[in-house]
């Protein structure tokens, strides 16, 4: 079973991609045949400068390295070391309908954010669906948001199958319902576009600031408070087992302590999970050569498989 996935180097990682995709990604391995990309091209959509991209795009590997990604157990690359992606995006373009990318919630929501329309943006859809179409992936981990993007891949696959025949093979997205949206500190769904994340690699102090600007009610300190609904506490749900979190729910109910005992406890249960991954990640800025060569490497072993893929689409579609 060959399983795909990628996320964008647009900035640092925070919790939303983490529980949202990486580590998915990471309980795929040793079980599947996993790719996992840096999605760099996607990241033109919404960051224009070149040396903050390269700059990313090599800490994102850091960071996926450090999380745990083994090169020996996926293959690791960067989605612009392998051209043939960006053919197969203007073919498939040929055969998606308008209307498929019109109807496309997240350009409409991230235009409604305030990210500015363009035609990246608007295409995103199609780029994706020949990340994940170039190498015959089975089945695409991806959050809630996502969903609909694997079924335009699926649409598009279709359309190409129906007039070529049984080439694209036709994706399945997974979902982990417990972790697919991932709420941020005001509440939404944590992105980077909308400055409500949590990061993962960061200052103790600064770990402390982001979980203190978590927005809760203003139950006062002496009373009772809510934990169902609290962004707090769905936070600590992803670090906590059962008795840890029965033992919050009832610190929630004491009415003998505020949202800022409850932040700090979940501080601390970042910071605790994160440990070992700071210690790797050290590593790995120190050895960046090192870093390189693995993306590399990835990328001959995923170029092989894409160059292979394109020999039949340009046959079929008539591209000498």
């Amino acid at each position: 079973m060959r399983v795909l996935t990628g996320i964008q180097p647009s900035g640092v990682l925070h919790l939303g991609n983490y529980f949202g995709s990486i580590k998915q990604m990471l309980e795929y391995q040793g079980k599947s045949d996993l790719f996992i990309f840096i999605a760099n091209y996607h990241a033109l959509t919404s960051l224009k400068d070149g040396k903050a991209l390269r700059e990313n795009t090599i800490d994102a590997a850091i960071s996926f390295l450090s999380l745990g990604i083994d090169p020996n157990k996926a293959t690791f690359w960067v989605q612009s070391d392998v051209k043939e992606v960006l053919e197969l995006y203007w073919v498939l373009s040929s055969y998606t309908p308008m209307g498929l990318l019109e109807r496309a919630h997240s350009y409409k929501d991230k235009v409604a954010k305030g990210i500015m329309a363009n035609h990246g943006l608007f295409s995103y859809p199609v780029l994706m669906a020949a990340d994940i179409l170039l190498y015959d992936s089975q089945i695409v981990p991806v959050g809630k948001d996502q969903v609909q993007h694997v079924e335009i891949t699926r649409d598009i696959a279709l359309k190409f199958n129906n007039t070529h025949g049984e080439v694209l093979t036709l994706p399945k997205f997974k979902i982990d319902e417990n972790v697919a949206t991932v709420p941020g500190i005001d509440g939404a769904k944590m992105s980077k576009s909308y400055g409500n994340t949590i990061n993962i690699f960061t200052t103790l102090k600064e770990l402390k600031k982001q979980t203190g600007k978590i927005v809760t009610d203003s139950t006062p300190l002496e009373e009772p408070k809510e934990w169902e609904n609290c962004n707090v506490y769905k936070l600590c749900n992803l670090f906590m087992n059962e008795n840890e979190l029965l033992e919050l729910q009832e610190r929630y109910k004491s009415g003998k302590e505020g949202y800022g005992h409850f932040k700090a406890t979940l501080k601390d249960k970042i910071w605790e999970y994160f440990s070992e991954a700071r210690e790797k990640r050290e590593y790995y800025l120190a050895h960046k050569d090192e870093v390189k060569d693995i993306l590399n490497d990835g990328a001959k072993k995923a170029r092989a498989i894409a160059s292979k893929k394109m020999e039949i689409i340009r046959e079929k579609v008539g591209i000498l």
